[in-house]
């Protein structure tokens, strides 16, 4: 008996020793003049999918320590102090990413911190070097430009930084995009490249190796590339949304789950609205939409096209915002923001009863109502 039990804890042990050690994701560090001793801290897949995780955690003089629970998609991390009753929240935070069973060091400020602690981010903080004199100096110019404000002084006094600003931002930009260029088999190019923009790395974006492009952030290089792409067919689409242009057709779903078409509401004018139960501004409207609606529905109909709503908060916005016209959901095959070249929400586009496109309205704007009087007078 006594040699078996000494077999089987062997066993165990032998076991044990070839287990891999349990490894945690973790962000630890010391933090000063955050507002706040309690931070919260909200973490999202790189690649967007999914909702944020929200954490929140106690700093003791400064200290702290957070565990947080990744699969196996690396994160960005912001970081930023709880709001206190009574105070405006700030708008500034520590940003950066994560690698699941990273364990990162984070210390500073919310305005100016450095993270450690693994290879990807030796190579950020030797990268971003290359430009830091160019950000100290806008946030110098930033800090006397609040301050001018502060003071009230001239609005055309403050504009006199915006030269020397712009002037700045252009230059980093161009360091940025050199490194980019230099470094095309680093994830720290990728990640520099998601912090840029879109619109301002397409140029380079298409350097990048495939090292790259199926490495630990792959998911955020998909990301990106699905987003050019977007961004190219809507520069495309665009060209076709003028004045004159006959309106793409589309099938969508009614609030019922029956086929719209767009072309079957030929015979009279239309007018399409991209919206969203999210989009502040698209809320604000309705009022105003449907006093016209009631004032002109007899010679136009309204279609309102949801977008980025799950199927539930839009027949919930309908029902509690009483909008009594036509509505579909922006889902399914064909993208009806793209196809319409859609910048932001909410969009008006007004067509003929030929089908024909006469008016594109971004934003909630009294120009539209103008217009719909003009027409219909």
């Amino acid at each position: 008996m006594k040699i078996e039990i000494l077999s089987v804890a062997a066993s165990m042990a032998l076991l044990c020793a070839c287990q891999p050690a349990t490894t945690k994701t973790t962000i630890s560090g010391n933090l000063s003049d955050m507002g706040s001793d309690t931070l919260i801290v909200q973490s999202m897949p790189v690649n967007r999918e999914g909702a944020p995780k929200r954490d929140t955690v106690v700093m003791q003089n400064g200290a702290f320590t957070l565990e947080l629970d990744l699969d196996t998609i690396p994160a960005e991390v912001r970081i930023f102090p709880k709001p206190v009753i009574g105070q405006m929240a700030r708008i500034d935070n520590i940003n950066f990413v994560i690698y699941p069973n990273e364990s990162l060091t984070v210390s500073g400020d919310i305005d100016k911190y450095t993270v450690e602690g693994s290879d990807f981010y030796a190579a950020y903080n030797e990268a971003i070097r290359g430009w830091q004199t160019y950000e100290d100096s806008l946030q110098s110019l930033s800090a006397q430009a609040q301050k001018m404000e502060r003071e009230g002084v001239a609005a055309d006094s403050i504009e006199a930084f915006y030269a020397p600003a712009e002037e700045l931002m252009q230059k980093m930009l161009d360091t940025q995009l050199e490194y980019i260029r230099q470094h095309p088999d680093s994830d720290v190019a990728l990640y520099i490249a998601s912090r840029i923009g879109y619109r301002k790395v397409k140029e380079v974006f298409p350097l990048l190796s495939d090292k790259v492009k199926t490495g630990k952030l792959a998911p955020l290089y998909q990301m990106m590339d699905n987003a050019l792409k977007r961004e190219e067919a809507r520069i495309e689409a665009k060209k076709n949304i003028v004045e004159g242009a006959t309106a793409p057709d589309f099938t969508l779903k009614d609030i019922e789950g029956n086929d719209l078409t767009l072309s079957s509401l030929r015979g009279k004018y239309v007018v399409l609205d991209f919206w969203g139960s999210w989009c502040g501004w698209c809320i604000k409207g309705m009022p105003e939409m449907k006093k016209y609606y009631a004032k002109y529905g007899n010679r136009m109909e309204i279609l309102g096209i949801d977008c980025r709503d799950t199927e539930e908060k839009w027949k919930e916005a309908v029902k509690k915002h009483e909008l009594p016209w036509l509505h579909v959901r922006n889902a399914g095959d064909t993208n009806v923001s793209l196809l319409y070249a859609i910048e932001g929400y909410p969009t008006k586009i007004v067509i003929d009863p030929d089908g024909k496109i006469t008016k594109v309205v971004l934003g909630e704007d009294p120009a539209f109502y103008e217009y719909i009087d003009k027409l219909f007078k």
